[in-house]
C-alpha cells in the first residue's frame, strides 16, 4: 500500500481520492476508488479554486472527509445487499420464540444459503447451510427447529 499526496492525487489507506473533469455538468469532481478496483466507489462533485478554473488542490482534512463518504456508502450498499438476501420467519422452539434467520452468501460461482436460528435472548441455538434457492416458510422455520435443527434437504422438497 503506497501513499501519494498531490494536488489533484491523494492515495492512502488503501483508497485514492483523485480530481477529474466532471462529466454530468461541466466542473471538477473527487472520484474515490478503493484499492483493487477498477472502477471509482464515489464520484462527487468538487469545488473550484480561487481562480474559478481550476479545482481546489485536495488536502489531508478533504481525504479524510472522502474516505469516511466512500466508507459510508460502502457500508450502506453492502446492507442494503445483506437486507434483499435475507428473510426471517418467528416460530415456537421448545424454550419459547425462536427467530430463524436465512442468508444467501452471494458468490458469483457459488452462492450458498444459510440457516441460522436463534433464541429469544439471542443466543445462536442452531445453523445448517443450505441452497442458496431454499424456499423459507414459517412451516419450513417450524419443521427445521422441531426437527433438532438437522442438515437441510434440497429446498423444494420440504
Amino acid at each position: 500500500m503506497s501513499s501519494e499526496h498531490t494536488p489533484t492525487r491523494w492515495a492512502d489507506k488503501g483508497w485514492t481520492a483523485e480530481i477529474v473533469l466532471n462529466e454530468d455538468g461541466g466542473g471538477w469532481a473527487v472520484a474515490m476508488t478503493k484499492d483493487g478496483h477498477d472502477e471509482p466507489v464515489l464520484v462527487v462533485p468538487w469545488v473550484m479554486g480561487r481562480n474559478k478554473k481550476d479545482p481546489k488542490p485536495l488536502n489531508a482534512a478533504d481525504f479524510a472527509t472522502q474516505l469516511k463518504a466512500a466508507n459510508d456508502f460502502l457500508t450502506r450498499r453492502e446492507e442494503q445487499i445483506r437486507r434483499a438476501y435475507r428473510k426471517i420467519e418467528h416460530v415456537n422452539g421448545e424454550d419459547g420464540r425462536v427467530k430463524v434467520v436465512f442468508d444467501v452468501i452471494p458468490d458469483e460461482f457459488e452462492p450458498e444459503g444459510q440457516l441460522v436460528a436463534w433464541s429469544g435472548a439471542g443466543h445462536e441455538i442452531g445453523r445448517a447451510s443450505c441452497p442458496a434457492t431454499f424456499k423459507i416458510t414459517r412451516a419450513v422455520a417450524q419443521d427445521w427447529v422441531d426437527g433438532g435443527f438437522e442438515a437441510v434437504r434440497g429446498g423444494e422438497d420440504w
